[in-house]
């Protein structure tokens, strides 16, 4: 398996049906029960990438251990979202990758802060000055 095919930036309608393999960070992880979302980030932006056990199988629980910055690879396809589902603030807001393969590249150690938080304290950018 090649180590990316696409950008997460860069997946649009276009790729409606393919099996796409995408690198990034975990920017955000939500926890929906059943199902997880994780935002993943690169260069290009941000794709969403859905996680359900019957896809995933044994490897949910990686999903499930997700945090914040772990740098990870998914392998799935491409699917529309739903009407009310769509987020027209991103590029790839029209779709979604339901993941069939997680593999976590390397893990982090949870920030203390959301790297784009612009609202931080003097006291906390000055603490943590070398993520800031």
């Amino acid at each position: 398996m090649a180590m990316r095919s696409h950008y997460c930036g860069l997946v649009t309608e276009a790729q409606l049906g393919e099996t796409v393999t995408l690198c990034g960070w975990v920017n955000r992880r939500r926890d929906h029960g059943k199902l997880i979302f994780v935002d993943l980030r690169d260069r290009e932006g941000i794709v969403q990438v859905v996680c359900d056990p019957d896809l995933l199988n044994e490897q949910f629980k990686r999903a499930e251990d997700l945090r914040n910055e772990f740098c990870i690879q998914v392998r799935g396809v491409v699917k529309a979202r739903t009407a009310e589902t769509i987020n027209e603030k991103i590029g790839s807001g029209r779709i979604e990758l339901f993941a069939q393969e997680l593999t976590v590249l390397n893990p982090s150690v949870t920030p203390p802060f959301l790297l784009d938080d612009d609202n931080l304290s003097e006291t906390t950018r000055l603490t943590h000055r070398v993520l800031d």
